[in-house]
């Protein structure tokens, strides 16, 4: 079994960046449920940003969570006002989340994700150190950066192989490039100012309250309402998958527990390729919705994302052996869960979508055609 962790005493402030993201808000729900620490979420609130699952836990848990946690939204853009907000807040640990993530979205737009994910690390890093330096000893000895990353930044894989912690960066999309850089930013700031941080790479998030444009929430979505799915090129690109709430464990026990200026790889153990994805989704939805014909008939291959990488997999040993974690959700049990949970809230996503302007359409070929 996976090990869970506690949130030692002495760690009274957290600050989470991107926490109305879907894995900083799964990060920040897990925190409320299980530690009496203050909770700081910075977030600039993007298209894609929901405060829904968070307003929803804190009312279920109560008035005192309510008064322990603490919205600011502020874009890491900013120099200033991050370095303001740093040492107002005073946080013994700062988990990095805030990133544009969605591969499309940077072939259409790099230069948001430049400025998010390289500029936004750049001047956390800065703001961060400035703090951390002024620290009494003891907390000085304590704080911890946790900068969250993805397997994106090592490229491609061929038929075999895996990723672990010493494989070389190639990245191969402008996401996975702002992202690769944001480690390097990192760990140049732990080698040569001694700032004390830990990364971990993750391979691809799925579960509840993902906005409905990356594969598994839009499949979904697409299935529920009998339109067309989308799936690139033949189909065969596999990835790794990882239920976000294993993910939420690994992070949070790394962030306490892992090695200052180590780095962890964090996968579930769930090689794919996207078509059984999209089958597997189809599968689970003629059973729930009692379907006659099977939903796989929607299944429409389109033209591929431009460098779309093969095959992503994770070697997660290390974070194993050190810290006695693995993921505790299968697959097939977690995206059973993931689908459950889509279609008893498919209001959510249509409300998403209509907030953000986004009408399941295809995004990141534009700049190609």
């Amino acid at each position: 079994m996976s090990t869970s962790v506690s949130i030692p005493e002495n760690i009274k402030k957290i600050l989470v960046t991107g926490g109305c993201g879907f894995i900083g808000g799964a990060v920040i729900r897990k925190l409320l449920k299980s530690t009496d620490a203050e909770i700081f979420n910075i977030d600039k609130v993007g298209k894609v940003s929901d405060l829904t699952s968070l307003d929803k836990v804190i009312k279920k848990l109560g008035q005192s969570k309510e008064s322990k946690y603490y919205f600011i939204q502020l874009d890491l853009a900013d120099e200033t006002l991050t370095e303001k907000v740093i040492f107002d807040i005073e946080p013994d640990l700062i988990i990095h989340l805030a990133a544009e993530s969605h591969v499309d979205r940077s072939i259409d737009g790099p230069d948001l994700f430049i400025k998010s994910n390289i500029i936004g690390t750049f001047n956390l890093l800065q703001s961060a150190l400035k703090y951390w330096q002024k620290l009494p000893s003891n907390k000085k000895e304590s704080f911890r950066f946790h900068h969250v990353s993805t397997d994106e930044v090592f490229g491609s894989l061929g038929a075999i192989g895996q990723f672990s912690e010493s494989t070389p960066y190639d990245p191969r999309s402008p996401y996975s490039a702002s992202k690769a850089a944001s480690d390097h930013l990192v760990n140049a700031w732990h080698h040569t100012y001694g700032l004390p941080i830990v990364i971990t790479n993750c391979s691809n998030n799925y579960g509840p309250w993902q906005f409905p444009e990356k594969l598994i929430p839009l499949a979904i979505y697409k299935a529920f309402n009998n339109k067309k799915i989308p799936l690139y090129g033949k189909g065969l690109n596999v990835r790794d998958w990882l239920y976000v709430e294993d993910h939420v464990e690994a992070i949070l026990l790394t962030a306490i527990n892992g090695r200052i200026g180590e780095s962890y790889c964090i996968g579930g153990n769930a090689e794919k390729t996207n078509k059984e994805v999209l089958e597997s989704i189809c599968n689970i939805m003629d059973r729930k919705l009692k379907k006659e014909d099977t939903l796989k008939n929607l299944i429409t291959l389109v033209e591929d994302r431009p460098g779309h990488d093969q095959r992503y997999s994770i070697n997660f040993s290390r974070i194993n052996e050190e810290l006695g974690w693995k993921p505790k959700h299968s697959f097939e049990e977690g995206l059973e869960l993931t689908v459950n949970w889509y279609i008893e809230n498919i209001y959510w996503c249509e409300e998403m979508m209509r907030k953000s302007n986004y009408n399941a359409e295809r995004v990141g070929l534009r700049n190609y055609k």
